[in-house]
């Protein structure tokens, strides 16, 4: 009996060091030969930057918005320049435009002058306004401050009319048909800014401009308008007032928004249209008057069809 339980007891110690050595023949059978060459991850593949092609393709001075940045080219598409500034900024505030092309009136492309307008970035609501400009091609640049706060910008504008004078003008902070705006004006070709005195409008704004460094004019109204509302001021922003638009009977309701005036020889000329609403012989036809006065008083001269 006892060489019997003897024989079991060796049977199952036997049985225990196969079973460990099958095992770890098992174990070093599934270890990684490290000599052998491990597939590589794969990696995810940057999307190609797409060939820039000019907004204006008939234009020697373009740009392109391609991916995602602005670029300038100032030889009809050969070379190009980038531009220090973020793409959002550029549509920033409460209007941010289409997106596939720089909202109009924002910036300025010449021969040697870019200059763009644009948010500081941040939070809308309290992001100012900034100018980054080159006069040389884009070879260097430079930023300047316009204010450093304004609310939810809508209208912006900016316009040289001489290498050192030049404005911008904004509008923001909306509340249903109600805006502020305001006008800026340097003196030292973009470099500091000053705002001149505010209009006390809060309509909203239409357009505006300066005809030279004291005359300037801001027309308000954008929904159904019923008459033009242009103010003026002649002494450089230091006030302004309503100018006088003496539309005839006739077009009373019709000739509405007033359009930025330009000089004609000795005179101010200056179009009315018919606003968003106008049917008067399709809608086009814009009234004309010219002002003797710099701009205080305006009188009707014709009607102008378009391309004429």
């Amino acid at each position: 009996m006892k060489k019997f339980i003897t024989g079991i007891a060796a049977f199952i110690m036997f049985s225990m060091f196969a079973a460990i050595f099958v095992y770890q023949l098992s174990f070093m059978d599934t270890k990684p030969n490290l000599s052998q060459e491990q597939p590589k991850p794969q990696t995810e593949e940057q999307p190609k930057e797409e060939e820039l092609r000019p907004v204006q393709t008939n234009e020697v001075v373009s740009y392109s918005l391609q991916n995602n940045e602005l670029n300038l080219t100032f030889d009809g598409g050969q070379t190009w320049v980038i531009v220090p500034v973020e793409k959002e900024q550029l549509f920033g505030g409460e209007y941010n435009g289409n997106q596939q092309e720089l909202i109009p009136n924002s910036y300025i492309l010449t021969g040697n002058r870019a200059v763009f307008v644009h948010t500081s970035g941040g939070n809308w609501e309290t992001e100012g306004v900034m100018v980054t400009y080159s006069l040389n091609k884009g070879t260097t640049w430079q930023n300047s401050i316009v204010t450093e706060s304004y609310p939810g910008v809508r209208y912006r504008k900016v316009d040289f009319l001489t290498d050192t004078f030049g404005y911008i003008i904004v509008s923001g902070d909306r509340t249903m048909s109600q805006e502020g705006s305001s006008v800026f004006l340097t003196h030292d070709g973009g470099k500091t800014w000053r705002k001149t005195a505010d209009s006390g409008q809060t309509r909203l704004l239409y357009d505006g401009g300066f005809t030279d460094e004291k005359t300037g004019f801001l027309s308000y109204g954008t929904i159904n308008p019923v008459e033009p509302d242009l103010h003026v001021t002649r002494n450089g922003g230091i006030s302004w007032q309503k100018a006088e638009v003496r539309v005839p009977a006739k077009y009373k309701e019709i000739f509405v928004s007033a359009e930025v005036p330009v000089k004609e020889g000795k005179e101010l000329a200056m179009l009315v249209n018919q606003g968003p609403n106008g049917d008067y012989l399709g809608g086009k036809v814009k009234g004309k008057f010219t002002s003797k006065d710099n701009g205080l008083t305006w009188d009707f001269v014709a009607e102008v069809r378009p391309n004429e």
